[in-house]
């Protein structure tokens, strides 16, 4: 409940200086006078028409009360928020190749791309994000969804070992478009990371770049790899093998294709790196959200008035009968 003239309420502090000059009065009209002995008084019968010679003043103090709260107006208020969101379809091409293993990123590359991953859908509820793998060949791992719950275990469940070892980064980003080509989203948006050069599929990055322009599809593109060389440590049918991984990739062909589509390429060294690029894409891309705020309100005075206007009359009626001479 909320006042519409809270001010009013201030005026309860009156009822101080009231209550004080009722008690100074009942004082003042007490009769004193001496005597030898009160014993004959002490049995005397008390009716509960003297216990009740205070009523008639507390009503009309309650009276007043109310009153006050009649002026203050009190309000039911019921909020509601309309929103209207224009939010962005995102598909996420993830390289898992061998040299994703590398661990120059902790623990690996591949792990840190999918934890920032995950924050990074985790910070676009209004989305629809999809999630599309690629090595030698490319899958759809999720399609556009908003259920980013299911996304999130899909991710989880990304490894090496999925697909076929290599690099088909035209394939991989040719199956993004064609995820998004029939999408009526405003904005359309890849983020395509890699570590390698392509070496794999039938479709070259830039062909697969300039398909996307065509639908006017923005292409992010992220390179993740150390200046330098690095360890990675992959599961074969012979067991755990450890292989040299340079830190050196295709930067070119990811720069074309993000200059292509009007995107913009990136270059993550570090853990630190990788998570500062995901930050500055999530400003760049964002969601449209307009909210409406509706607001009931109801008044509440009336049953406030009805209780005064019945005390003040119940106070006037046990004044003029029953209590009639008690002062």
């Amino acid at each position: 409940m909320v006042y519409a003239n809270p001010g009013y309420l201030y005026l309860l502090l009156l009822l101080i200086p009231l209550i004080a000059w009722y008690i100074f009065k009942l004082r003042k009209m007490q009769a004193n006078f001496k005597m030898s002995s009160g014993f004959a008084f002490e049995k005397a019968p008390s009716t509960i028409r003297v216990y009740l010679r205070h009523f008639p003043f507390l009503l009309r103090l309650i009276a007043i009360a109310l009153v006050i709260i009649v002026l203050a107006r009190p309000q039911s208020v019921n909020s509601s928020d309309v929103s209207n969101s224009e939010g962005i379809d995102i598909v996420m091409a993830l390289d898992i190749s061998g040299t994703m293993m590398a661990q120059d990123f902790s623990p690996t590359r591949l792990e840190a791309a999918k934890k920032v991953a995950a924050e990074f859908i985790n910070d676009r509820p209004n989305d629809r994000i999809g999630l599309v793998i690629f090595g030698g060949e490319s899958f759809t791992q999720c399609p556009l969804t908003t259920d980013h719950k299911v996304l999130l275990n899909l991710l989880t469940e990304v490894k090496f070992g999925m697909i076929e070892d290599g690099t088909a980064i035209g394939l991989g980003l040719a199956n993004s478009v064609n995820r998004l080509k029939d999408s009526k989203s405003k904005s359309r948006v890849i983020i395509l990371l890699t570590d390698g050069s392509n070496n794999a599929g039938q479709i070259a990055p830039l062909t697969a770049a300039e398909l996307a322009a065509s639908y006017g599809i923005r292409v992010y593109t992220i390179g993740i790899g150390s200046r330098g060389t690095s360890i990675a440590r992959i599961m074969t049918p012979y067991g755990l093998q450890s292989m040299q991984v340079s830190g050196d990739f295709d930067e070119r062909t990811l720069t074309e294709i993000a200059a292509i589509t009007k995107g913009q390429y990136f270059r993550a060294t570090d853990n630190t790196s990788l998570s500062a690029i995901y930050d500055e894409i999530d400003q760049m891309e964002k969601t449209h959200i307009s909210v409406n705020t509706v607001t009931k309100r109801k008044e509440l005075y009336l049953p406030f008035a009805i209780l005064a206007l019945a005390l003040v009359g119940l106070e006037l009626i046990l004044r003029r009968t029953w209590l009639r001479n008690i002062p």
